[in-house]
Order: C-alpha cells, then structure tokens, then sequence
C-alpha cells in the first residue's frame, strides 16, 4: 500500500495529511461551539498552530518514552531515542502516541487561555468534540502506516497486513482486527454524545464538564481496545497505555461527580460571578466605544466648520447701487400706487362734466392744430 506520494524531490506522507485534516474538521466543529454560545470562532483559528505544535510534541514524545514491545525488538527503545536525537523528529515513520497529544494540547490551550485571559475550562469543552473528530479522522494514518491492528480475526471485515509490517512471530498470519477503525468509530460517537449532552443538558452543566466526560469517555474507550491490542507499550512490564488510560478514567469520574455534588454549590457562584464580571467589561466597552464615537463626531464637525469658507466682504460700491435700484423701484411701485388712488378718488361730480364736454365733441371734425402750437417732432428734436 503507498503511504504517500511524490511532487518534485518532496514527499507527502498520507499519514501527514490526515492529521491535518483531522485538525482542520476539530476546529471547524470547535469554531461552531464557540460561535454558538457568543464567542468569537477567530480565536480557534488563532489557537489551532498552538495546539497541533503543542499536540504534536507531547504524542512524540509519549511515544518515544513509552515505546511498543515490536519496537524495543526492534532495537527501537527510549534510549536509542535519546542516543540518536534526529530520530525523534523523523515522525513520518509513525509513532505518535494520542495521550501525549492530549496532554501537549492541553498544556498549549492553558498557556494561550492564560496569555489572552481567557477562560481555560469554557474553550475546553468548545475543543473537546472536536477533538474526537480529529482523532477519529487521524486513526486513518495508522492504516495507511500499516499500525496499531489487533489481534489476529476472521471476521468479515479483517484486514490484510503486508509480510514487513506484521509483527514478529505472527509473519504467517495475514488476517487481523482493524483496531484503528474501532476507534475511529468509537471517536466519532464520543463526538456525539458530547454534543448531545451539551445540547439537552446545557444548562446544568458547569464549565469543563465536557472536557471530564471526553477524560471519562476516551479512556474507557482505549482501556478496552487494549486488549485486543497485539502490540502494547509495556513499561517494567505493564502495559503502559492501558493503566493510564484507567487511571484517567477513574480521576475524571471522580471529578465530575464531586463538580455536581460537593462543589456544585462553589462553582455555581463562580460562574456566576464571571458572568457578571464579563457583563461589566461589556457594558464599560460599549461605553468606551460610545464615548470615543462622539469624540471622532465633535472632531468631524470641527473640522468642518474650520473648513467652511469664509464669507468674503462685498463691495461698497456694489452694495450703494443695490441699495439705489431697490429705492427706485419702491419709488416707482409707490407712484404708480398713488396715480391709481387718485383715479379712484376723483369726485362724481368733475368725472360728469369731462363726460358731457367729450361728447359734445364731434367726432367726424378735423381736429386743427393750433399754429401757436410747438411742433412735437421738433419738440423731441430739440
């Protein structure tokens, strides 16, 4: 089976490229979280480089101190790691250990929460489904490495194992349980059942319980698995994985259970208390933005009134003759008002007369014009 492939002289490894895309479709299901209860998603986006680092490092070196028993036979143990430095960092020959990873992840999120004061237990539960579903995605990597496969199974749905991956003293067995796909699965209900319990039970629950149920759920989940497992990672021969997982199974129930009992009461004042802590620093923040949205206002309306132009003087000369045609035609209007009241005042008796003397004139006479008379054309001449 090819584990990768070619593009130039690089190489990319299958196995690379799922853990990625398993990181990838955790954050997107943590960014949804986030959105959902009114934080901002960017902060996974911003938090993902940090806790595949983070992530990364502590499965490697999970790994490289708690090595497989096909490993030590194979003279790969902790102290030829230690020997040989550069081989801890050739990761795409497999070997990464999810506890590790968890821890690696966990140290990452309580670092960043803590440098950008925010509150570790309510981004934990935001990350832990979709933590699930990167696991569940990654598991995918072992198949394609050829690892972490059970025992040997006729089962239907088996899995064939090349001769150089198989484990020795089993060389002539072909057959064996696909361990990886087990988890996978079991990773992908987990993922669901957290997201059910958030949704029915949101409300009675404290912040960090979801990440307890995942410290409940995933160990159980590998305690079991474990014993199908046909390669532990046995330390002073006992099985390392399997007795941490339980050990973390049995302290986070243990939590949880006094989280709702003893301590219900303390951490309900808490949560309360940050609650209206937070409802103050966004109350003083609207303020602050209201406050400076006036101030840039002011600013604007000053800078327009210092940019307005400056009316520019008239002319004295131009304002005297304005002056001088509005006199005239209110001497005008005033005359022609005057003429009219006249006409209309003239007495009954003076109208009568011009009356009869007009009508005495014939109006077939010639009139003559007097020769004493000026002449009207000269008149307008002169």
């Amino acid at each position: 089976m090819p584990q990768g492939f070619n593009i130039g002289p690089l190489t990319i490894r299958y196995y690379a490229l799922l853990i990625i895309l398993g990181a990838v479709a955790g954050a997107w299901l943590a960014s949804r979280q986030a959105k959902k209860y009114g934080h901002d998603p960017e902060i996974v986006l911003d938090l993902l480089p940090w806790l595949l680092i983070g992530g990364i490092i502590g499965a490697r070196l999970w790994h490289v101190f708690t090595p497989s028993a096909s490993n030590i036979a194979a003279g790969v143990t902790t102290e030829n790691y230690l020997k040989n430095p550069i081989e801890i960092l050739k990761m795409w020959k497999g070997g990464l250990g999810i506890p590790g990873g968890v821890i690696g992840g966990a140290l990452a999120l309580w670092l960043y929460t803590k440098a950008k004061k925010l509150n570790f237990m309510q981004w934990a539960d935001f990350i832990a489904p979709g933590l699930l579903i990167g696991q569940a995605i990654g598991r995918w990597g072992n198949f394609v490495n050829q690892e972490v496969y059970g025992k040997p199974s006729d089962l239907p749905w088996a899995i064939t194992i090349d001769p150089p991956y198989r484990i020795s003293g089993f060389e002539h067995v072909s057959k064996y349980h696909p361990l990886f796909l087990y988890e996978s699965l079991l990773a992908l209900i987990g993922a669901g059942i957290l997201l059910l319990i958030d949704k029915k039970w949101h409300k009675k629950l404290f912040k960090g319980d979801l990440l307890w149920l995942y410290l409940i759920y995933y160990p159980t989940v590998r305690f079991f698995l474990e014993f199908l497992r046909l390669d532990p990672s046995p330390v002073n021969n006992i099985n390392v994985n399997q007795t941490s997982m339980m050990i973390v199974g049995i302290l986070a129930a243990i939590v949880l259970i006094l989280r709702h009992t003893v301590w219900a009461e303390k951490l309900k004042a808490r949560e309360e208390a940050e609650e209206l802590m937070i409802e103050a620093e966004t109350e003083d923040e609207v303020a602050e933005e209201d406050e400076s949205s006036e101030e840039s206002n002011n600013v604007e309306d000053e800078d327009l009134h210092s940019e307005a132009p400056e009316e520019e003087p008239e002319d004295e000369n131009v304002t005297a003759h304005l002056a001088a045609d509005e006199n005239l035609e209110e001497a005008e209007e005033l005359e022609l008002e005057n003429n009219e009241w006249i006409a209309d005042e003239r007495p009954e008796g003076i109208q009568e007369e011009v009356d009869e003397h007009l009508a005495e004139v014939d109006e077939d006479e010639p009139v003559v014009a007097d020769e004493d008379a000026p002449d009207l054309d000269e008149e307008e001449k002169l």
